[in-house]
């Protein structure tokens, strides 16, 4: 028996929990005694309970998140319906603020809040040896970095072999950008750099090929980046049939020459750059204090897609204070111009305990009260246009950022990228009532009626670049639109790679 399990229910099998992993490599004497539960959201609830109690836990430890908050709820709710004896800890971001206004928290024996490495050990020793626990609300303790054990020993073979690794250099962000709970921090604190360069070796020993590092502001301290880029690069040039690939989130305006040189020498397929622009507004940017110099970011990101083999996957974010439609459209023709991978187009989301909240009242910013807290309406963005960008997005990640409609998307954006994205947007939810499970060929065939009969184009070049674009992605069905001479494009099978899918087909086109 088991008597401490560590539970999380991820967004998909693919992401393993590092915080989990934190918190039963510091369990200490106790670590031994337990074990980590990883499930997926959409799995049944009951199924979840009979799974955890059949171990006959003491104490369940639940990481709890904005995208698992709500199955969580129902989690913890049914696991004290029918164990009332067993000590559920809560722990995560989605619970560290407004506590008193959550069920999930009422439900619970324990809430940490903030860092819970060393202080889930903390409640563990304490209840273990039937001491009085210090409250239901405990502050986590943030613990001197080095203080903290490693967890990458805890992932295991299976994740090494079929889940995204996540692993960090740094904790923090000297930044103070107020729609992110980063903007908590003071500063950012880094690891120490030689023992973490040692687990990075010791993961890629074990097989490890595909890395994605959570740090906020990776590009900070040159100096450590240059060691950590060096240790992929060495991989990389000692053994180049092996692939490996990397996930950065960088800071957009910053990247001196010497960072420069050393990013140039990575291989097409190894290197992704998650970068935040987020607005191109400079009214914007300082009411959210967000410090940003917009012409550097802008011609760094030139740069990166010129000079270098990286992805570069943008983030931007709609429904900012005071941003209105025709500002974002501006922002977003700007970057479409720069031709990254990969735009994010978000939807500003009240994360519990950002700063962002207080400009609620001056704005008119209207939330969703339940998760994910997206944000409904602004006094620039009334509630009719907040669906339409939404809508915009799901069918730019499908269309866009999915990188199977590398010659048709140009047709699609022409001259003025967001005004006619938008308005094929509208018209594709207008045809379907749908922004999910629209099957790959009846998507393509939508794009094709929209570009023939809504924008007047030629059959014959809108058959031919979407032709194009499905059979190079895979795509095996007779289109209707297909020529009937004989001629068909066979289906490209993809290499070995490390590169994640979608990025691969980036760089495919």
């Amino acid at each position: 028996m088991t008597e401490i399990l560590l539970a999380t229910l991820n967004a998909r099998y693919a992401h393993a929990s590092l915080g989990l992993r934190y918190l039963r490599a510091n369990l200490g004497e106790w670590r031994e005694s337990s074990a980590i539960r990883e499930f997926v959201i959409g799995q049944k609830t009951e199924d979840i309970v009979e799974k955890l109690l059949a171990e006959g836990p003491r104490i369940i430890g639940i990481g709890v998140y904005i995208w698992n908050v709500e199955e969580s709820t129902r989690l913890v709710a049914q696991l004290k319906a029918v164990s009332p004896e067993t000590i559920i800890v809560l722990g995560g971001p989605e619970v560290s603020f407004e506590i008193d206004e959550q069920r999930i928290c009422n439900l619970a024996d324990h809430v940490i809040t903030g860092w819970g490495d060393v202080s889930f050990a903390a409640l563990v020793r304490q209840l273990m040896a039937g001491e009085t626990a210090p409250g239901k609300v405990i502050a986590g303790v943030q613990a001197p970095l080095p203080a903290i054990v490693s967890p990458y020993a805890e992932y295991t073979d299976e994740d090494v072999r079929q889940r995204h690794l996540y692993v960090e250099a740094s904790r923090g962000c000297p930044f103070k950008c107020e729609f992110c709970l980063s903007a908590l921090d003071k500063t950012a604190w880094p690891f120490p750099l030689e023992a973490f360069l040692a687990d990075l070796e010791a993961l890629y020993a074990r097989g490890a090929r595909q890395f994605k590092f959570v740090d906020r502001t990776f590009n900070l301290k040159v100096d450590t980046s240059m060691a950590i880029l060096g240790f992929f690069l060495d991989k990389l040039e000692s053994a180049p049939g092996d692939p490996v690939f990397v996930h950065f989130e960088l800071i957009p305006d910053h990247l001196p020459e010497r960072l420069r040189e050393m990013i140039t020498r990575f291989p097409q397929g190894t290197l992704q750059f998650e970068i935040g622009i987020q607005s191109f507004n400079a009214d914007v940017q300082a009411r959210v204090s967000r410090r940003q110099k917009n012409d550097v970011a802008a011609a760094n990101l030139a740069w990166l897609r010129e000079q270098t083999h990286a992805h570069l996957h943008v983030d931007l974010i709609a429904g900012l204070p005071g941003e209105s439609v025709a500002s974002f459209a501006a922002g977003f023709d700007r970057l479409v111009g720069l031709a990254p991978h990969e735009i994010q187009f978000g939807i500003l989301k009240r994360l519990r305990g950002a700063p962002i909240a207080r400009h609620t009242a001056e704005f008119g910013l209207r939330f969703n009260p339940d998760p994910p807290y997206n944000i409904l309406a602004t006094d620039a963005v009334d509630f009719q246009a907040m669906q339409r960008l939404s809508r915009f997005s799901r069918y730019w990640d499908i269309v866009a950022n999915s990188g199977r409609y590398s010659r048709s998307l140009p047709l699609l954006l022409g001259a003025s990228p967001f005004a006619n994205f938008l308005a094929f947007a509208d018209w594709l939810y207008a045809e379907t009532g749908q922004t999910h499970a629209l099957a790959q060929e009846r998507l393509v065939h939508l794009v094709h009626a929209y570009l023939c009969l809504e924008r007047g184009l030629p059959e014959a070049q809108a058959g031919a670049a979407l032709l194009a674009d499905y059979r190079a992605t895979g795509g095996r069905s007779r289109l209707r639109f297909e020529v009937d001479d004989g001629r068909r494009i066979a289906p490209r099978k993809a290499a070995r790679t490390a590169t994640p899918a979608r990025q691969a087909r980036h760089l495919e086109s």
